[in-house]
């Protein structure tokens, strides 16, 4: 792997030449030129409609792709997709002309044996879910890795020795498996992160960067992408809000301190060619009277004038 330019087209050519991941399926081909870094949004804050309307949504007000919640129960758990409903599900994300970047799981790696197996299983049927969907570019698999921050010291070598046991599946399945540094978790610093995976050292194990995580530790969003990003194949993107001394995660653009142009700019500048992704958090969809079409609409409107601003996309 060749650093800190890292695409994902690049990385897996290196580790499998006969795969072929760019910012996700589509049925439209990336450009080489000039140098492209897809819109998306996640279909985690959007439980409530159906997966069908969610899409549509999503491509009317011009995001380019979609990450599916596909946890158990969720409504893209690979579980309750035969084959007829990933057929389905395949021809509207080509319709559509949005691109599948990622799935999104929900892993706690430190388990007892047999939930350690269970995990194993879930994360096959997710990695084979991408296929079905994407066999020319599978998307990556996503998850946070659970734990509490004061508990890295006494897990981190549990957390490598279960992580060698996802490598093998992932290799098995080809497809890459990200993991996701929480600030609630036990894996929750970036150079931690990167300690992870260097551990594993392999091509199927790498990172997701969501700078709200570490903007909740107070670390400087330049310095935490540059520790992260040569092993970063996805990123998420939300604000933290902050009232009567109480912090939550927000629609990305709401809180207005993270400049999203400049970190843009700085994914685009490092090499990064994946895709960036609207997480809507629990803790905004689930308070009521939450609208996940209105949400959608305001994290667009916040956020594609930088996109705009970076070079990335043309003014709509």
């Amino acid at each position: 792997m060749q650093q800190p330019s890292f695409t994902r087209r690049g990385f897996l050519s290196h580790a499998a030449a006969s795969v072929a991941v760019l910012t996700g399926c589509s049925a439209l081909a990336a450009p080489a030129n000039p140098p492209r870094i897809g819109f998306g949004y996640s279909l985690y804050g959007t439980r409530s409609l159906k997966v069908s309307e969610a899409l549509k949504v999503c491509a009317d007000i011009g995001y380019s792709g979609v990450e599916l919640a596909c946890m158990k129960d969720w409504p893209c758990d690979p579980a309750a997709l035969n084959q007829a409903n990933r057929k389905a599900l395949r021809s509207e994300l080509n319709d559509l002309a949005l691109e599948l970047p990622c799935l999104m799981e929900n892993l706690v790696l430190v388990v007892p044996d047999a939930q350690h197996q269970s995990n194993l299983e879930r994360l096959k049927n997710a990695c084979q879910l991408g296929h079905d969907l994407c066999p020319d570019a599978p998307p990556v698999v996503e998850t946070v890795l659970g734990g509490k921050p004061d508990e890295w010291p006494t897990v981190k070598d549990r957390m490598v020795e279960k992580l060698r046991d996802w490598d093998k599946v992932a290799s098995a399945e080809r497809t890459v498996v990200a993991v996701k540094a929480h600030a609630f978790g036990a894996l929750h610093t970036p150079q931690d992160a990167k300690w992870l995976v260097q551990q594993i050292n392999s091509p199927w194990i790498r990172l997701v960067f969501d700078y709200s995580h570490f903007q909740r530790q107070k670390l400087d969003l330049k310095e935490s992408l540059s520790t992260m990003l040569a092993e970063t194949v996805f990123v998420h993107i939300k604000d933290n809000i902050t009232t009567a001394g109480k912090t939550e995660f927000a629609l990305p653009g709401d809180a207005g301190d993270i400049d999203y142009a400049e970190f843009l700019k700085l994914l685009k500048e490092g090499g990064y060619r994946g895709s960036v992704v609207v997480e809507v958090s629990g803790q905004v969809f689930g308070k009521p009277g939450f609208d996940p079409i209105a949400a959608a609409r305001r994290c667009y409107t916040n956020i594609q004038p930088a996109f705009v601003k970076a070079g990335l996309r043309i003014e709509t």
